[in-house]
């Protein structure tokens, strides 16, 4: 609104200034001004501490090409597969196993991701250790902002439900507590937008382990497509279609995964001299 003042002074026609000062614009504006400030303010601190492209700590334009080639063969080789054996069940169950997924993987990825610190931890060099320490406690650092995040939302969302009965009930009105509650419930909402814009980023860069050594995001990808594979099975059992294809789809999207990942890992030995042994 400042901008926009400033920028149209003298410009301004009186049948903008009339829809400006109208008390039903403020009514529809003020809320989306505030909804827009909490999500920029929760924007700005997610990206800080989970920046979009941190997992791109070496730009390799020929692997960012393969995973994007091996991503959409397998989804491409999931449809046909749906398409040919499959029935109404299968592409609702597919459909359930997908939204797993994406429940699952933050907490997933937070269980994984200090199991293959700790095995690199082994393997390096006591240099290289000096150096990961330093970037695994920033890591923590971020990832305890997003398990703190994650955590307080089902406790405000609880604490703001027995508010609003605690309130209504000692002053007998029902009336009596909104303006309490919205107030409560601004830090959620504050929450909802920061979880929402960090979960993306979080996911990519590993909760930042990315910046810990060169090789973590392709072991975790590799370590993690493994993980989903066995919940998969646990979940849903086998993907339709006869015994051969059945155990070509559960064992060839892993296997291509983890090979995508080595060849990762031997080109940053081979152009950036990283290594994951002593």
């Amino acid at each position: 609104m400042r901008q926009l003042l400033r920028r149209g002074q003298g410009r301004i026609s009186g049948c903008v200034w009339l829809v400006l000062l109208a008390p039903c614009t403020w009514f529809t504006m003020v809320p989306l001004v505030a909804c827009y400030s909490f999500a920029r303010s929760a924007r700005v601190r997610a990206h800080r501490l989970f920046p979009p492209h941190g997992h791109r700590a070496v730009d390799d334009r020929q692997v960012l090409r393969v995973q994007k080639a091996r991503a959409w063969i397998a989804a491409v080789m999931s449809l046909l597969l749906l398409a040919v054996y499959g029935t109404p069940e299968d592409a609702v169950e597919a459909r359930e196993l997908y939204l797993m997924r994406l429940a699952v993987t933050p907490p997933l990825l937070l269980l994984s991701a200090p199991v293959v610190i700790a095995v690199l931890f082994r393997w390096a060099s006591d240099q290289t250790r000096s150096a990961m320490r330093v970037r695994v406690r920033a890591a923590l650092r971020s990832a305890g902002w997003y398990i703190g995040a994650v955590t307080a939302l089902p406790l405000l969302g609880g604490a703001i439900v027995l508010l609003g009965r605690e309130q209504e009930a000692s002053s007998g009105s029902p009336g009596a507590a909104p303006w309490l509650i919205i107030a409560a419930a601004l830090p959620l909402v504050w929450l909802l937008f920061f979880v929402g814009f960090a979960t993306g980023p979080a996911i990519r860069t590993g909760f930042n382990t990315a910046a810990v050594h060169l090789a973590l995001p392709a072991l975790l990808t590799g370590t993690l497509v493994w993980e989903f594979t066995v919940i998969s099975l646990l979940a849903g059992g086998l993907p339709p279609g006869p015994p051969v294809i059945q155990v070509l789809a559960v064992l060839g999207g892993p296997a291509s995964v983890t090979a995508v990942a080595w060849w990762e890992i031997r080109r940053l030995r081979a152009r950036h001299g990283v290594t994951l042994r002593a």
